[in-house]
């Protein structure tokens, strides 16, 4: 059985895919937790955010589908597949952020507070980077016979 070899575009779909999933899982938003204020906290699993998850889960599973297939060509494994997912990554990410931005999640006593009180957001937008990086990679590789 001939594997081929996993080249940089699938390589970095990986590095994304693990990076969204760990950035949905970490803390996207804080409100409060002062004294006299109660805190309030998201992640990546309510919302929209569940989107970008599912993008995450998505690119893992695609880069290893054709592994998991054999020898046999896998019609899903293009670099249009995942140029589908980077978009909806990218779409779910804005509505989250938008939701987000309606309920006062983004109010910051401290400007250092922007990176500190949603390092989840962050990261899932790096994964999501390095995904949209992906498919510019597969998309100019040379065609498989």
């Amino acid at each position: 059985m001939h594997r081929r070899p996993l080249g940089r575009g699938r390589m970095l779909a990986t590095l994304a895919g693990i990076l969204i999933v760990i950035g949905c899982a970490l803390q996207w938003w804080q409100v409060g937790g002062t004294p006299g204020i109660t805190e309030r906290a998201g992640n990546g699993f309510a919302g929209s955010g569940i989107l970008v998850f599912l993008v995450g889960i998505a690119a893992l599973a695609l880069v290893a589908l054709p592994y998991a297939a054999g020898d046999r060509p896998v019609g899903l494994d293009r670099w249009l597949t995942f140029a589908i997912l980077a978009v909806a990554g990218w779409i779910g990410l804005a509505w989250r952020i938008v939701d987000l931005a309606m309920i006062g999640a983004f109010q910051f006593a401290e400007p250092a507070d922007v990176l500190t009180h949603g390092p989840g957001i962050w990261l899932a937008g790096l994964g999501l980077v390095v995904l949209s990086r992906a498919v510019i990679e597969m998309a100019a590789e040379p065609a498989r016979r």
